[in-house]
């Protein structure tokens, strides 16, 4: 077969301003607890808690990226700190197995080019004891556990090598991260010769880690849209990363880790539906399966969860419409609380807190989102998520980020430019919107 060189989509400054629509859904924890929910205490199973982790979906229609004999060598960050650790990998969004030859873990290097690894921590990943797996259509994996120890707030990096054609079919296109290609298998090397790069995650599900002298540690899930998938590339800048920064400096908590499961353009109650003859048919896509559908295997099935931060519901409210969703997807407010409410009855079900993040205000937006009828359903959500007690914690994200003269517009200080998405300051702002009383 002739090899198609993957060359992640680079998605137009249009539908990159209506892919940042997708804001918010993290109901970052923390406000008085309801006693709704009782938190399993101590580690996840067997001892393994989440140290990092992402969505993914599949992609559109029109893309034809693939892989054959290469090596994709990605970059992800820590949370918390382990003793040892293992892989998720993933081929949910595949119609062919998935086969790889080689996988490879190692720290970051400091310094020296991106992809490079710190000499002395490269380790061979194996899966039932084998080098390598091939992983049905559909279906994730999880790795032996792999003897490394890992830093909290660090820079690990997998390398898979994919020997046969691969269509690049399960993905994270919004990583805010960057991702190294390269001939052959060079899943061990010390660095790599880059043919090609993107900004996407491939196959990636997520990193465990058994904590270090038997400590006890849990984890918490970002669960949301772009204002939760991230703003820089590249400088670990999500919301989500600040919240780690601010559990680890804690005094008195257990080691917490930060899942992020943000996807861009992610509503609670529809899939993506773009239009016939749309723009948004080439990208749409990547929005992801509606949170209610997802929410089981991107939150609960976490190991060692104890906590979610939902903020979702801005792309419900303002994508129908669009280019991005049909008018006839419109919901009101009480249709997102019904959603909140499966959402907190199947967490707690599992012993799951569940914590509501108050939707962001995006008055003037670039994305087409804002109407006065469109603000009333952002107000009555954000006035049930303070009031309505069904969570057991609330983090008013609204309140952190709006401009106190204008309280429908985000602050200026806060804004990435299109008036929806914060900018890194402004996740700052929201992760110090996070009660960390909740997670005494």
């Amino acid at each position: 077969m002739t090899k198609t060189a993957p060359s992640p989509t680079r998605i137009g400054s249009a539908a990159r301003a209506l892919l940042a629509l997708l804001a918010g859904a993290l109901l970052l924890a923390l406000a008085a607890p309801s006693a709704s929910a009782t938190p399993a205490r101590g580690h996840g199973r067997d001892g393994w808690v989440g140290t990092w982790s992402t969505t993914v979906t599949t992609v559109p229609a029109s893309e034809h990226n693939a892989f054959e004999d290469q090596t994709i060598r990605q970059v992800v960050h820590t949370s918390i700190a382990g003793e040892s650790l293992t892989l998720r990998l993933s081929n949910e969004f595949g119609t062919t197995p998935l086969v790889l030859g080689e996988v490879h873990v190692a720290r970051r290097a400091e310094g020296g080019s991106g992809s490079a690894i710190l000499p002395g921590t490269d380790r061979t990943v194996t899966f039932g004891g084998a080098r390598g797996i091939t992983i049905p259509a559909g279906a994730p994996a999880l790795s032996d556990p792999v003897a490394l120890r890992l830093p909290a707030a660090a820079d690990l990096v997998i390398s898979l090598y994919l020997p046969e054609y691969t269509p690049a079919t399960t993905v994270q296109a919004f990583s805010m991260s960057q991702t190294y290609l390269a001939e052959g298998d060079v899943t061990g090397a010390r660095d790599i010769e880059a043919t090609g790069t993107s900004d996407r995650w491939y196959f990636l599900r997520g990193v465990a880690v058994r904590p270090e002298h038997g400590a006890r540690a849990r984890a918490v899930v970002a669960f949301g849209d772009s204002i939760t998938a991230g703003s820089s590339v590249g400088t670990d800048h999500r919301w989500s990363d600040y919240l780690a920064a601010r559990l680890r400096a804690a005094h008195g908590l257990p080691d917490t880790g930060v899942l992020n499961q943000g996807v861009s353009g992610n509503r609670l109650l529809h899939d993506p539906n773009p239009p016939a003859g749309s723009p948004a048919e080439a990208y749409a896509a990547l929005f992801g399966e509606n949170a209610l559908a997802r929410f089981d295997r991107d939150v609960l099935a976490q190991p060692g969860v104890e906590s979610v931060i939902v903020l979702l519901g801005i792309n419900d409210i303002g994508q129908p419409g669009t280019d991005v969703a049909p008018a006839s997807e419109r919901v009101d407010a009480g249709q997102i609380i019904q959603g909140y409410r499966q959402l907190i009855a199947r967490a707690h079900a599992r012993g799951v807190r569940v914590i509501g993040g108050t939707l962001g205000p995006f008055e003037d937006n670039t994305l087409g989102f804002y109407s006065r009828e469109n603000e009333a359903e952002r107000q009555a959500v954000n006035a049930w998520v303070r009031t309505g007690g069904a969570f057991d914690g609330v983090a008013d994200f609204d309140a952190a980020l709006r401009d106190p003269d204008r309280p429908g517009r985000l602050r200026a200080a806060y804004d990435s430019g299109d008036h929806l998405h914060p900018n890194d300051a402004g996740n700052e702002a929201m992760a110090a919107a996070v009660p960390l009383r909740l997670f005494r």
